[in-house]
């Protein structure tokens, strides 16, 4: 079969010839590849800077963010069926029989670090035209998200950032609780970045009921401020408002979400969160390099304001459920911009430019129906 692949050891992307799979076990399930999204970790293990091929292989098959169709499954499989579409998750538990949150199917929360994940470290990805994966580990997509179905994975950092927030927040009465009014409403909430995480981020808080507004650097008129205003959410340019102008405009900033990964962007955000916020971390940046951060003010705010700071990464089933049910709701709400985050669709024949080119647009596609 075809696969998407980095061989580390020569430094090379390549389009190359992937055994076809088979199922091992019963609870095994074979499925085709449909779409495969290209995000900014496929493009940085491009670069080589991580991404750990399986062991006894010198490659690894790329993608992480995938819909496919179920082509066969294992006499023990009953809640999937040939012709199903699914979104698989992406982190799998590690070995560790005393690490809980691995043993409790919250392998995003894993206690030793020794998880694997697929097209990223130790198991290869979905950038090939078929995959064998556990049942567990697929969700079921409704075939009327087809078009949309590959953002579940990029939207599940939103859904399990949110979840986080709301948890925190039960420490004080922060979320509505007004009847038929959603959880967020009365709160403001910034998000930082107008890249895929943060247009998705975005649209999952106006759902919530935030008075949302992102702050991204290119100033309008732009095609992302049109999109993200088209949802009802308010775009200001970083290059024309400071975050202290910004706070001023706002009010009192409830939530944070950063979807930049730019240190320096996100800790002037956080000078900014207001009292009793929660900001939520998204980006992991590159290990080197340094900013200045005013410590001391940070330091009085996080205690004096009683903020709270979490990281999102990965996620689980719950996150994953949330995604594919708020894909369906931006589809009912938004039909145009929802499919606008998908820029356009590809063969596996352009891997290169896409994966090791210049990034264009909001998200790309590897179509290999």
């Amino acid at each position: 079969m075809k696969a998407v692949a980095v061989v580390p050891s020569q430094r090379e992307v390549r389009l190359l010839d992937h055994p076809q799979p088979s199922l091992a076990a019963d609870t095994q399930v074979r499925v085709r590849s449909l779409d495969v999204g290209i995000c900014g970790t496929d493009r940085e293990i491009c670069t080589f800077v991580y991404g750990a091929p399986p062991k006894g292989n010198d490659y690894l098959v790329l993608g992480h963010e995938s819909l496919g169709q179920i082509i066969e499954v294992g006499s023990a499989v009953k809640n999937l069926k040939p012709g199903d579409l699914v979104v698989p998750s992406v982190r799998r538990p590690c070995p560790d029989a005393n690490c809980r949150p691995c043993r409790a199917g919250l392998q995003d929360f894993c206690a030793t670090g020794r998880f694997v994940e697929r097209g990223i470290n130790q198991v290869h990805g979905y950038m090939t035209e078929q995959y064998v994966e556990e049942a567990q580990y697929l969700n079921f997509v409704p075939a009327a998200l087809r078009d949309l179905a590959v953002l579940s994975e990029p939207l599940t950092i939103a859904e399990k950032g949110m979840s986080q927030a709301c948890q925190v927040q039960q420490r004080l009465p922060w979320a509505c609780t007004e009847p038929g009014k959603p959880r967020g409403h009365g709160l403001r909430a910034v998000v930082v970045g107008a890249g895929p995480i943060g247009i998705l981020g975005a649209m999952k808080l106006v759902v919530e009921g935030f008075d949302t507004w992102v702050y991204s650097r290119s100033p309008k008129p732009n095609p992302k401020a049109a999109l993200v205003e088209s949802f009802g959410a308010k775009y200001i340019s970083a290059k024309e408002v400071t975050p202290a102008q910004l706070a001023a405009q706002v009010g009192n900033i409830d939530l944070v979400y950063e979807a930049v990964g730019h240190p320096d962007a996100a800790f002037a955000m956080l000078e900014v969160l207001g009292l009793n916020g929660v900001f939520i971390f998204t980006g992991i940046p590159a290990p080197e390099g340094q900013i200045t951060v005013p410590g001391s003010q940070l330091m009085r705010n996080i205690v004096l304001k009683n903020q709270a700071i979490v990281g999102t990464v990965n996620a689980d089933r719950a996150a994953f459920e949330g995604a594919i049910r708020d894909l369906g709701e931006f589809q009912k709400r938004w039909p145009a911009a929802i499919n606008a985050v998908i820029t356009s669709r590809h063969k596996p024949d352009d891997f290169r430019e896409l994966l090791t080119g210049k990034a264009t647009g909001i998200k790309n596609v590897i179509s290999f129906a």
